[in-house]
């Protein structure tokens, strides 16, 4: 028997914002049965009424990382089923909140939607347009005027998704070019000063090459951004190109009885150069 939806629990914090109308979905059902699934499972099996939220995480760090490859491949029942398992932790952290009376799936929903709605004046306020900066400054408002423009960000997060975001953060409170044409000239002063510091830094001095490739990178990450290009998916593309170009090479290096760990430069340009005019 699925255990019944815990009802002791009925002083869950909540905001009384008045809703749009909204017709119900035929997800909703789903998602309930998705709940329901895990409260059966801490129930009855062994593993799962042991688990908490601190021995989640790693698992829950490990689905997201799953979910993002599923995206880059593109294969529907590969998304559908890394969708699941994010799924399932998602009610998890639910379900263990229910059971200790913090909060439920309808004041986690009711928080996602006001969150929305505030984020969205043009479809629930007086806002005419949609405006993504706007969202930023309200997530600064929400949040608090000391707690910084670029505070909240996971330090977890990867670099190049970091300077992706830090810009975005700054952008939102007007720190920021109009177009593409300020980071463009950002992306070319940082590699003349790169290439000041290659002429000038002598054995001593690495920490200062660091210091402008770094400069360097930011500065691309901010045009890829101002192009709305995702910097990393752009460099996830270089890296399959570059991975299969060189794969590429290996095997025609082998037809040709070329020994690529002993070949010269030039020899594997050539071979380079046949393989990308290929197209591949």
């Amino acid at each position: 028997m699925i255990p019944r939806v815990m009802t002791k629990c009925n002083d869950y914090p909540s905001r009384m914002l008045t809703p749009p109308s909204r017709a119900s979905a035929p997800g909703d059902a789903a998602l309930a049965r998705a709940l329901a699934l895990v409260r059966d499972l801490r129930a009855r099996c062994p593993w799962d009424p042991a688990q908490t939220r601190a021995t989640l995480p790693p698992y829950l760090v490990e689905e997201p990382l799953e979910l993002d490859q599923a995206l880059k491949h593109g294969e529907p029942a590969e998304l559908r089923d890394e969708l699941g398992d994010v799924l399932l932790h998602l009610a998890f952290q639910i379900v263990i909140g229910e059971e200790g009376c913090e909060f439920d799936a309808e004041t986690v929903t009711r928080a996602l939607e006001e969150k929305m709605w505030r984020r969205h004046p043009h479809l629930f306020g007086d806002s005419p347009t949609p405006d993504h900066e706007g969202w930023e400054r309200v997530k600064r408002r929400e949040q608090g005027a000391g707690s910084g423009t670029l505070r909240g960000l996971p330090p977890s997060l990867p670099p190049l998704l970091m300077a992706y975001r830090l810009q975005e953060r700054a952008a939102g409170v007007g720190f920021d070019w109009p177009d593409a044409t300020g980071p463009m000239e950002k992306v070319k002063e940082e590699i003349g000063e790169l290439e000041v510091e290659m002429r000038d830094a002598g054995s001593g001095m690495r920490h200062a090459l660091r210091d402008e490739i770094g400069d360097l990178l930011f500065a691309v990450v901010n045009l890829s951004r101002k192009l709305s290009i995702d910097p990393r998916a752009a460099l996830e593309r270089a890296n399959d190109k570059f991975r299969r170009r060189f794969e590429a090479v290996e095997r025609l290096a082998a037809e040709r009885g070329v020994d690529v760990g002993r070949a010269s430069l030039e020899e594997l340009d050539r071979l380079w150069d046949e393989v990308k005019a290929q197209s591949l």
